[in-house]
C-alpha cells in the first residue's frame, strides 16, 4: 500500500498555480546532456517539452530565468564552448535573464533568490537537467525559501548511476524515484507542460 505524502499531511496543494503567476526557472538546458559521457536517457524528448513549456511561458509574457552550470575549461559543463552553451531548441531571446552557477543548486552563489524577489510572485515551474541533481537541489532550496515549486516531469531527464552496492540504477528508475521524492514534500509534480493551467 502507498503511504500519503508529506504534502497531504501538511495541507499543501498539489495543484500547480497558473503559469501566468509564476516564474520559469530553465535549469541547465546545456549541449552537455546532448553528447558525449554526460548524455541524457530521452534528453531530446525532454527538450522538446521544455521548448514547448518556454513557448507557453513567452507567450503569457511572465518571467523566463535561464540557468547554466559551468565548471570551467575541459569540463562538460565549460560555458565558453559549443558544449557548454544552452541548446538551441531553448536558447534564451533579448530580455530572458541567464544565470551562471557552479553548484547543483540555482540559488546557491547566484543572484536567482533576489531576482525572483524583484519579480514578486512565488511560484516557480522547473525544467532542466539533471532530475536527480540540478533540478532535485533547486526545488528543495526554493521551497526552503518559502517559493512553491512546479516540477515539469516530461521536460526533465536524468542518466543511470551506480548503486551503492555497484549494482546500476537505470536511468528510468532514478527518474520516477527523483521525481516522487520531489513530489513527497518539495514541489507539486506535473507529467506535461499542458498540465499547467494558463
Amino acid at each position: 500500500m502507498v503511504s500519503t505524502t508529506l504534502r497531504d499531511l501538511s495541507g499543501l496543494s498539489r495543484e500547480p498555480a497558473p503559469l501566468g503567476r509564476s516564474t520559469l526557472v530553465m535549469i541547465d538546458c546545456q549541449n552537455t546532456y546532448r553528447q558525449g559521457v554526460m548524455k541524457l536517457e530521452g534528453v531530446e524528448e525532454a527538450l522538446d517539452e521544455a521548448a514547448k513549456l518556454l513557448n507557453r511561458a513567452r507567450a503569457a509574457g511572465i518571467p523566463i530565468f535561464h540557468i547554466m552550470h559551468d565548471a570551467g575549461p575541459g569540463s562538460p559543463y565549460d560555458v565558453r564552448e559549443e558544449i557548454g552553451q544552452i541548446s538551441d531548441a531553448v536558447a534564451p531571446r533579448p530580455g530572458e535573464q541567464v544565470i551562471v552557477k557552479n553548484f547543483p543548486s540555482a540559488f546557491v552563489g547566484t543572484e536567482l533568490a533576489e531576482a525572483l524577489a524583484q519579480e514578486g510572485g512565488r511560484d516557480l515551474v522547473l525544467a532542466g537537467f539533471m532530475t536527480h541533481m540540478c533540478i532535485n537541489s533547486t526545488a528543495r532550496n526554493a521551497f526552503s525559501l518559502g517559493h512553491r515549486p512546479v516540477v515539469v516531469a516530461s521536460a526533465t531527464a536524468t542518466r543511470s548511476l551506480p548503486g551503492h552496492d555497484g549494482t546500476p540504477v537505470p536511468a528510468g528508475a532514478l527518474q520516477s524515484a527523483s521525481l516522487a521524492m520531489l513530489r513527497d514534500m518539495f514541489a507539486v509534480v506535473v507529467d506535461k507542460p499542458d498540465a499547467i493551467p494558463d
